[in-house]
């Protein structure tokens, strides 16, 4: 008969640890969501703003947004602003990292401080310089295009949808980069040059030792930062109420962000914005999730 060694005591040291980390992020996170569901099954307008009890309307309100056209245009608008916008975001951002990684030192820093620079700038802040380059009649941008020939002398940037678009585009970006490229080359340091010395010497060129070697080896970063970039430019909401504040047309250019905002500040439709605010945690949450059944399959893998 065999002595079987008593199995360790568990402490509950560890999960005590983690009940105020657990309580904040039900009081921050949690309540908020219960909230915006309930609200989202009511009836609150400028009425219950003055003391009115609001009125459950069941699924009244998701019913209204199901058969509002206005919604499905947004909704495909905002999908596709956000995957422009990130895939953008991620093919520069990651060629910045290889760009540094080939870098002297001196020009990596000088490089990087530019990058911190942009990435720290405030969100008004930034927007005012843009705005002053794509003005209708002082802008810089106008000025050096209709300089190189090109007619753009007094063409408003902001009044035409598509136009409004890419300048939100060149902004959101631009914003985003340093993220991508700070991530990325920090992963990027931590690939063996070992390992890549090795497979340049069996003969493996610069788009193999890429595709063979280095992506797989910062493949989940990637994956995390670009889940992170798609729920990001999904709810974008600061650049594009500016930019419509600044003369673009709302009707035509909002996302879902803005159009949450308007409905619940703008109409005081308090409940429908909490309905789109649920529809489009729902749409993040399917825009997300091949990703994170990615992840989910490799980290099994590992194991």
């Amino acid at each position: 008969m065999t002595d079987t060694a008593p199995r360790p005591r568990r402490s509950p040291l560890p999960y005590a640890l983690l009940v105020p980390a657990v309580a904040a992020l039900v009081l921050a996170l949690g309540y908020p969501l219960v909230r915006q569901v309930v609200l989202s099954f009511q009836e609150f307008g400028l009425a219950q703003q003055f003391g009115r009890p609001p009125e459950w309307v069941g699924l009244d309100n998701y019913k209204a947004l199901i058969t509002d056209d206005y919604l499905w245009v947004v909704t495909l608008r905002s999908i596709v602003f956000c995957l422009v916008n990130a895939v953008l975001t991620m093919v520069i951002g990651v060629g910045l990292a290889l760009l540094m990684r080939q870098m002297s030192k001196g020009v990596r820093i000088l490089v990087q401080t530019g990058l911190l620079l942009a990435w720290a700038m405030p969100i008004v802040a930034s927007l005012t310089v843009w705005q002053w380059l794509f003005d209708t009649n002082y802008g810089v941008i106008n000025y050096l295009l209709t300089q190189a020939g090109l007619d753009f002398e007094g063409h408003s940037w902001l009044l035409r949808p598509l136009s409004f678009f890419f300048v939100a585009t060149v902004i959101i970006v631009w914003m985003s980069v340093p993220f991508v490229a700070f991530t990325v080359y920090a992963a990027l340091t931590q690939v063996s040059d070992d390992l890549i010395e090795a497979a340049e010497i069996d003969g493996a060129g610069p788009t193999a030792r890429l595709r063979h070697i280095i992506f797989p080896t910062i493949k989940p970063v990637l994956m995390v930062v670009g889940i992170l970039q798609v729920i990001w430019d999904l709810r974008v909401f600061s650049q594009i109420y500016i930019l419509q504040k600044a003369g673009g047309s709302t009707h035509d250019t909002n996302l879902l962000g803005t159009y949450i905002y308007r409905l619940g500040i703008g109409t005081g439709e308090f409940g429908m914005a909490a309905a789109v605010a649920i529809f489009m945690l729902v749409l993040t949450v399917a825009l997300t999730s091949p990703y994170l059944r990615v992840m989910l399959k490799q980290e099994k893998e590992q194991d």
